[in-house]
């Protein structure tokens, strides 16, 4: 089984428009492998300007792959009327445009996580928290520190293998940082993985530039995937055996 992952869009129509055209490309199954479900981590809506056409690009996936979408914090706050920081006036007045719109229709359902494979897909975090809107798992936070803050319920990492191991599950996959980043279950303790990206050289000229981290899955793993929004938009691929971790050059 392959999924492509990806997180944070926040409107930004161009960004999720280069991964659909890289995960159609034959080349893209050809190296990686194949896509059996489009797994999208939330935080599709704010701060970018053309949340209609984001949007409309996330329905056509929907209409050319199985696709699972998880709910984000900015989802959660756009859709609930809760004011957070990040999106101008313009992006302000053109998710406006939307608010009745029919794209919705994709938030119809959305659950607040997703679990394959021993593997937990959430925006934020693992814990089962009480239901106030800063302790919802779409809120949470990794962290180096625990506690309450402003942005939601920070957790440190062995508090999220605890949680894992808890419901039997080796591995979470989570975005809302907008920064790549893993950390494992060793022998010696939690130890962060160094990613170290480089170019794909296969030969095929027929994908975009793209530059990989690849992580085996021997071991308990935390992966948290960059933004798939601004100037080099980020994403992921994981057959379960390796997590793949995918930056546009």
């Amino acid at each position: 089984m392959g999924a492509v992952i990806f997180s944070d869009v926040h409107a930004d129509a161009s960004a999720i428009a280069a991964l659909r055209a890289c995960i159609k490309n034959p080349a893209f199954t050809d190296h990686f492998g194949s896509i059996d479900v489009v797994v999208n981590l939330g935080d599709i809506l704010h701060r970018g300007n053309h949340p209609k056409e984001a949007l409309e690009i996330i329905h056509l996936l929907a209409s050319e792959f199985r696709l699972i979408s998880i709910m984000g914090n900015h989802d959660h706050a756009f859709l609930n009327g809760i004011l957070v920081s990040g999106s101008d006036a313009a992006s302000t007045y053109r998710h406006e445009q939307v608010r009745n719109s029919p794209l919705l229709s994709i938030f119809s359902g959305i659950p607040m996580e997703l679990v394959s494979n021993d593997m937990l897909f959430v925006h934020g975090g693992p814990l089962d928290l009480d239901p106030s809107t800063l302790h919802l798992k779409c809120w949470q936070r990794l962290d180096h520190e625990a506690g309450d803050f402003f942005t939601g319920y920070h957790y440190t990492p062995a508090m999220a293998f605890s949680a894992l191991r808890s419901r039997g599950l080796m591995y979470m996959c989570c975005g809302h940082q907008h920064t790549p980043l893993c950390c494992q279950s060793t022998s010696d303790g939690i130890k962060k993985t160094e990613l170290a990206f480089s170019t794909i050289t296969s030969g095929n000229q027929k994908l975009p530039a793209l530059r990989v981290a690849q992580v085996p899955l021997n071991k308990p793993s935390l992966m948290r995937i960059g933004a798939c929004s601004g100037e080099h938009p980020e994403f992921a691929y994981t057959d379960f055996k390796t997590f793949t971790f995918i930056r546009f050059a």
